[in-house]
């Protein structure tokens, strides 16, 4: 048995593999790495999954998966914070004219503004994207934003027949938020956020995980 690196290379060609098959038929995704000793163990796996299976493969048959994040520029979106907020703009010209008795406090409290200012516009942002691809996707899957940029990372359920329509969907938002934000749009794949096919292979007579 071999147990291949998570190298780009062999990552990459994990993934034409998938994008192989899924051109053609339903794929139930599993991980890189996810490796059977023997084939008996294949056959143990498929006898012991199989009406999951069979439920699975009818549930994403004729379905696929595409990845969105979209980013933002903080010190933008500030300037636009600062352009509708008049409070975040009284403050910001106080201290920054030293007017305040104290301008600790004052910062706090501009801080505290700031930050709900920036999540409504975050929560604005994410929700007009939703709205706009909610009609072309049959499910979607919000995922934890990665770094202080991003504000959406996100998986959609799409029919393979309605990929065009959802790809002109994506570009029409992307349009719209053009100098606003910047999305990272990836797929297809397969439904890797819609699958939780658990693999749990015991030997018979073989003592149980600790």
């Amino acid at each position: 048995m071999v147990v291949y690196d998570p190298t780009r290379e062999n990552a990459l060609a994990h993934e034409r593999v998938n994008e192989a098959v899924l051109r053609e038929f339903t794929v139930i995704p599993m991980s890189f790495g996810t490796v059977f000793r023997t084939e008996g163990d294949v056959v143990e796996f498929l006898k012991d999954t199989a009406d999951a299976l069979r439920d699975v493969l009818a549930k994403m048959q004729g379905k696929i998966e595409f990845g969105l994040k979209v980013n933002w520029e903080p010190k933008t979106v500030l300037r636009e914070a600062e352009a509708e907020h008049e409070e975040i703009r009284r403050l910001m010209e106080e201290i920054q004219s030293n007017r305040l008795a104290s301008t600790y406090f004052a910062r706090v409290q501009l801080g505290r503004l700031i930050e709900r200012a920036m999540s409504e516009k975050a929560d604005s942002y994410v929700r007009a994207i939703y709205d706009h691809l909610r009609d072309c996707a049959i499910a979607s899957r919000h995922n934890k934003p990665i770094g202080d940029k991003m504000i959406l990372n996100a998986a959609f359920l799409v029919e393979s027949a309605r990929a065009e329509e959802f790809d002109r969907k994506v570009s029409e938002i992307a349009r719209r938020f053009a100098g606003k934000l910047r999305f990272h749009y990836t797929g297809p794949w397969p439904p890797y956020n819609f699958v939780n096919i658990r693999l749990k292979l015991e030997r018979a007579g073989s003592a149980p995980p600790g």
